[in-house]
């Protein structure tokens, strides 16, 4: 990104828990200069109990002082993994045949694990599962040479020993004074006072560990000679958790029901535009005949020269006319009902549906200006006040309210929900105002004038939009271009005081986290983050620098994704609302695809979709993988959403109904499985 986007903070480390060590010479300074340069951390420990519900290991934060947080800054935040609550244990954690396991790696492996009670925390991404394996390997290569560990593991190529000290006598190959690669004359006297075993190579356990390590280090070597060069460890991860959803979901299609849920999850959730069947590309010559007669000449689309959705500038009718602004952005007549329901801006789960019905349907206007006033962002970025009400309302107007659920009732939800998510104990201090009133602004505008269709709709029908965007992440990218078309409006430029570098990263950061709500890229996005955390607790030192764009916007991306998938994770009488307006959007979808004689996109017929079924594999293969990923990096901040996750769940599965067709009994059976093991 060069110098345009670099960290707009100092950075902030991911540590690992120091209670056995915490003389760590190179960690100790790695740390103290990240806060000399005005950075915060988090911490990540080594190993923690497995926790039963997650298919992602577990942190656990500590927000006061304790022996496990290092004592550089009192008031720092800090992640320190600690034992976990059981919870029922996620699908990632099961046997994926077709991912060869390491022959010493059972910690990563929970079906085998949980059979005899292992308690290291599990790795699942496969790149940190190599990273695991090589640091086996070399746990037993200095239990079997005797070789002392160095202090600092990068140290390694200068603190090796002699032939002699490690056992190399008449058993070695190598001839005296022949030199061996990474260790000098010095480091090798440097040893030279200890006295050091031969190991008896005809010992069993030696033998034992010595064919042991030889199948790790071959399982290594199979799996980075099979690594595809052109893909990143991120992309090995997000392949490997696909291809395990797949093998959930072909045994929950077994139903007539269950078959239209899983082609929901797959066609909505898993993006597949990347695996292209090379055959299906070799069209046979009667194919493309019949094709190129059937097309005819159609209707000949409009020019895309404008962003459409995008009504005229702001007249003045709807700008702010006031003198003063009003203390919640919106009149209302009932301004104390609103000022309680308010005053709990900064807790989980508000009625959005109440706020609506007190202001007029000004929802996102009231929601947003709260949160800014709340964080003092108007100040913070000298934003005139009338100007931010224009633009508020004019975003407002842009939302369609005929929009079953993608309105601005939902942007309002998603942007109070990151509003909390910011708040987390475990985040404090981490990101900039500018990043926080990035992350904010992303989640108001993140569904302007969404049609209240599906992108595979948009597609199918080769409308204009799709056309447009060339069949890409086609509505965020639609969202995105109306809001900073918005924005070029003299009455709406809140970002009129940024400087250019402010205006330029401003951009850049809500772009990546809008383009992230595409729900297609859930896997990739959920893998990246996972194998980020993973890769650098494997990875020796466990310190993980949040000191670049790339890491820093991982977070926010999840944090903005999380909040526009938490309707679930909201009190029941909420989610219940929630989940009639998606449903009801995806019927009118459906009806209109009825209509053109398309076909029905799954869970859009409004004849036969299982509401609640649909639920209960909604929350276990998407919203349940992706909330434990982010519980378990701000622990234990988020425990009260996993457990009205958890009730939730529980009740969409009591009101499946119970038939001898029904497959309702799968899930059921599911249910008891996972609390035997």
């Amino acid at each position: 990104l060069g110098t345009e986007f670099t960290a707009t903070s100092g950075p902030m480390i991911l540590r690992p828990d120091v209670r056995e060590s915490p003389e760590s010479p190179w960690i100790q300074k790695e740390i103290q200069k990240v806060l000399s340069a005005g950075g915060n951390y988090l911490q990540v420990p080594n190993q923690t109990n497995r926790r039963r519900h997650s298919w992602i290991c577990g942190f656990d934060v500590e927000n006061g002082g304790s022996p496990g947080r290092f004592p550089l800054d009192g008031t720092s935040p800090g992640l320190v993994l600690q034992n976990m609550p059981q919870r029922r244990e996620s699908f990632l954690y099961r046997s994926d045949s077709e991912f060869e396991m390491s022959p010493k790696s059972m910690s990563r492996h929970s079906s085998i694990a949980s059979e005899v009670g292992h308690g290291e925390d599990l790795i699942v991404t496969p790149f940190a599962q190599i990273l695991a394996s090589l640091r086996s390997v070399r746990n037993n290569y200095i239990t079997l040479t005797n070789v002392p560990a160095p202090r600092s593991r990068r140290n390694t190529s200068t603190s090796a020993l002699s032939l002699s000290q490690v056992g190399y006598g008449a058993h070695s190959s190598l001839q005296a004074g022949q030199h061996i690669p990474g260790i000098s004359h010095s480091s090798i006297s440097t040893h030279n006072q200890q006295t050091y075993h031969q190991p008896n190579v005809n010992d069993e356990n030696f033998l034992r560990i010595s064919l042991e390590t030889l199948e790790e280090l071959d399982w290594c070597l199979d799996q980075l000679e099979t690594i595809q060069t052109h893909r990143s460890v991120s992309d090995m991860a997000s392949s490997k958790f696909k291809r395990m959803l797949n093998k959930e979901l072909s045994h929950f299609s077994e139903s007539k029901s269950g078959n239209q849920i899983s082609e929901y999850i797959c066609s909505t959730f898993l993006d597949k535009q990347q695996e292209v069947d090379i055959n299906n590309l070799r069209l046979s010559e009667e194919d493309t005949t019949s094709r190129s007669k059937s097309s005819g000449r159609g209707k000949v689309a409009p020019p895309l020269s404008q962003i459409s959705g995008v009504k005229k500038p702001l007249g003045h009718t709807n700008s702010f006319s006031g003198s003063t602004l009003p203390e919640h952005g919106v009149q209302t007549k009932h301004p104390e009902q609103l000022a309680k329901i308010l005053d709990n801006s900064e807790r989980w789960g508000v009625d959005m549906f109440k706020i609506a019905e007190l202001t007029d349907n000004k929802t996102l206007t009231c929601v947003t200006f709260t949160v800014f006033q709340e964080r003092d962002l108007l100040k913070t970025f000298k934003i005139p006040g009338k100007v931010f009400l224009n633009f508020l309302q004019t975003l407002e107007d842009h939302y369609i309210r005929d929009v079953p659920y993608h309105n601005s009732i939902h942007a309002a939800d998603v942007t109070q929900s990151t509003h909390v998510l910011l708040n987390s104990p475990a985040l404090e201090s981490v990101f900039t105002p500018l990043e926080v009133m990035s992350a904010i602004f992303a989640a108001a505008i993140h569904d302007v004038d969404h049609p209240g269709l599906t992108n595979q709709f948009l597609i199918n029908t080769s409308s204009e939009l799709a056309l447009m965007y060339n069949d890409e992440s086609v509505l965020e990218n639609h969202h995105l271009a109306v809001a900073f078309k918005l924005l070029q409006n003299q009455d709406c430029d809140i970002f009129v005081n940024l400087n250019k570098k402010q205006r330029q990263t401003l951009r850049k950061m809500v772009i990546d986290m809008v383009l992230a709500t595409d729900m297609s890229k859930h896997m990739s996005l959920l893998a990246d983050l996972k194998t980020m955390v993973e890769t650098k607790k494997v990875a020796g030192s466990g310190v993980l620098l949040l000191d670049n764009y790339t890491d820093r916007i991982q977070v926010l991306q999840n944090m903005v994704h999380c909040a526009d998938l938490s309707n679930p994770t909201k009190p029941l009488d909420l989610y219940r609302q929630w989940c009639d307006r998606i449903m009801e959007e995806f019927f009118q979808q459906g009806d209109r695809e009825r209509e053109a004689g398309l076909d029905i996109s799954p869970m859009c017929d409004r004849h036969n979709a299982t509401v609640e079924k649909s639920q209960v594999g909604f929350i276990d293969y998407i919203v349940h993988p992706l909330w434990e990923t982010w519980a378990d990096l701000v622990h234990p901040d988020a425990q009260d959403i996993l457990d009205a996750l958890e009730d939730n769940r529980d009740w969409y599965q009591s009101q499946i109904p119970v038939s001898p067709a029904s497959s309702s009994i799968d899930l059921k059976e599911d249910d008891e499985s996972n609390n035997e093991e």
